[in-house]
Parts: C-alpha cells; structure tokens; sequence
C-alpha cells in the first residue's frame, strides 16, 4: 500500500522560512512528478510547484524567488523550502506524486498526502 506522509509544517511570523518534506512508501516502481497544492480557507486547492523525475521545476508565480522544490530519489522524499513567508502563504500543504506501482501489470495513479497546515502571522 503506497502512502505519502508529511511533515514540517507549523506557526511561523512574516518573514520567516519552513521546509516541508514528503516521503513515499510502499510497493514503488518508480515515481514521477511530483509536486505541492494548498488550500487557503475559502478557496480552491491550487497548484504551488512540481519537479519532474529529471528535476525539471515549475512554480506559481506567486512563490517564484521565495519556494523551492527538490526530490531526492533515493529516499522517495520530496522537499519545499519556503522563505520569506507571507500572511497569504498560510494553507494547508499537500504533497502529491505520481506513482506506479508492481503488479500484475503496472500502473500509474496519483497519490496525496495527508496534508500539513502553514501559518503564517502578520
């Protein structure tokens, strides 16, 4: 059974940095994209950056300058580093992959993590 778990979230004042990571366990062939969404209180899940399993990086550009996202294949971990922190970052932070996974025939789905909260004071 495949399962992303995070950690690293947590209060932080305006200005401030958090890293976040997300390792992946279980049955894995191999992992693909991978990648950050939040959700603000009242508004929709958005997309905040993915890396590719070639380290190809793509960012909202909201986050551009201040995030930065990083993968380490060996231990199946994703990583978000974010500086300078704003009020309007807090969100929870979900981790997401793509992931295929041995069996009878292999097959591709994505997977979320359970989701970590980001506050960040004003």
């Amino acid at each position: 059974q495949v399962q992303l778990v995070e950690s690293g979230g947590g209060l932080v004042q305006t200005g401030g940095s958090l890293r976040l990571s997300c390792a992946a366990s279980g049955d894995i062939f191999i992992i693909g994209r991978m990648g950050w969404l939040r959700q603000a209180p009242g508004k929709q899940r958005e997309l905040v950056t993915t890396i590719t399993s070639g380290g190809s990086t793509n960012y909202a550009d909201s986050v551009k300058g201040r995030f930065t996202i990083s993968r380490d294949n060996a231990k199946n971990t994703v990583y978000l580093q974010m500086n300078t922190l704003k009020p309007e970052n807090t969100a929870v932070y979900y981790c997401n992959a793509a992931i295929t996974t041995r069996g009878p025939v292999l097959v591709t789905r994505d997977y979320w993590g359970q989701g970590t909260q980001v506050t960040v004071s004003s």
